[in-house]
C-alpha cells in the first residue's frame, strides 16, 4: 500500500502528508470491497494463517515434487550472494527476483535483532567452505537509521562469524546519487533519531523512503547486482543438472500413476 501511495505522491496526484495516507489506505479498503481492486493485487503479509501442506494422493505429492524440484544454484559459485531489505513491504517486489537467481531474501524491518542475525549466519554463512565468498545486497530507506542499518548489519554479522569468511556488504539503494537523478518525494527527518544531527550536517533535514521507487527500478537494479557475481558458465551446468534430475523424477512419477 506504501508503494502506492508514494507512486501517486510522485506524479503529484495527492500531497505527502498522513491525511493523504489515510484517504488512499481508505480509498483501496473500499475498492477491494466493491470489486474494483483484486483482493491479490495488494497483499498484507503480516497477518496469515500457518496451513500444514495436505495431497490428495500419492501421484498428487510426487508431481509436486517433480515441480518444485531444486539445487542451490550457487553451490559451484565463488560467491553466494543474499538481498537484505529494511522493509517487509517490499518483500513482495523483489521476491521473484530473488527466486529468479535463487537468492535468499530477507526483511530486516528495520535493525533485525541479534537472534535473527545468529541464524542467518549459522544457517548461510559459517556452514559454508572457506574459499567462498559472501555478499549482501543492501536496500534500507534515506534517513539517519536507514543510512546507518548497512553499518550495522556489516558489524553485525562479521562479529557472529568471527570475522573467519570472506564477507561484504553493497548498498545499493536508496543512496543519494538515485536522490539526485529520480527525486522522490522527500519527508522530514525524525529530529528524535540519535543519528539525525550527524545526518543533517550532510544531508539536510529531508529524508526519503525506498517504497518510493518504482518497482521495475528496484528489480533492474537488484538483478544487476546479483549478475555481477555470477560465473554464467557453471550457472548453465547446475541448470542442466537439475533438468537431468527433474526428468528422472518424472519416470518416477510416471510410473506410480502406471502402476
Amino acid at each position: 500500500m506504501r508503494q502506492l501511495y508514494y507512486q501517486l505522491v510522485a506524479r503529484d496526484v495527492i500531497s505527502n502528508d498522513l491525511n493523504s495516507y489515510k484517504r488512499v489506505a481508505a480509498m483501496i479498503n473500499d475498492a477491494k470491497l466493491a470489486g474494483l481492486i483484486d483482493w491479490d493485487a495488494i497483499e498484507d503479509r503480516t497477518r496469515d494463517f500457518i496451513v500444514r501442506s495436505s495431497w490428495r494422493s500419492v501421484s498428487s505429492i510426487l508431481d509436486a515434487c517433480v515441480s518444485s524440484f531444486h539445487m542451490n544454484m550457487w553451490q559451484d559459485q565463488a560467491n553466494q550472494v543474499y538481498v537484505i531489505v529494511e522493509k517487509e513491504a517490499l518483500v513482495g517486489v523483489l521476491e521473484r527476483t530473488c527466486n529468479e537467481y535463487d537468492v535468499p531474501l530477507l526483511a530486516a524491518r528495520g535493525y533485525p535483532s541479534s537472534s535473527v542475525l545468529y541464524d542467518f549466519a549459522k544457517k548461510h554463512i559459517t556452514r559454508k567452505p572457506h574459499w567462498k565468498s559472501h555478499t549482501i545486497i543492501h536496500l534500507g530507506d534515506h534517513d539517519p537509521s536507514g543510512l546507518d542499518m548497512t553499518r550495522d548489519l556489516s558489524e553485525r554479522i562479521n562479529l557472529l562469524t568471527g570475522g573467519e569468511h570472506h564477507l561484504s556488504i553493497e548498498r545499493i539503494a536508496l543512496n543519494y546519487d538515485q536522490i539526485e537523478e529520480l527525486r522522490p518525494p522527500k519527508n522530514p527527518a525524525k529530529d528524535s533519531d540519535s543519528r539525525f544531527d550527524a545526518y543533517r550536517k550532510k544531508f539536510g533535514t529531508s529524508s526519503w523512503e525506498l517504497d518510493a521507487l518504482s518497482p521495475e527500478f528496484l528489480n533492474n537494479l537488484v538483478s544487476s547486482k546479483i549478475e555481477e557475481f555470477i560465473d554464467f558458465d557453471e550457472w548453465e551446468a547446475r541448470k542442466e543438472e537439475i533438468d537431468t534430475r527433474k526428468s528422472q523424477l518424472q519416470e518416477i512419477s510416471d510410473g506410480f500413476r502406471g502402476e
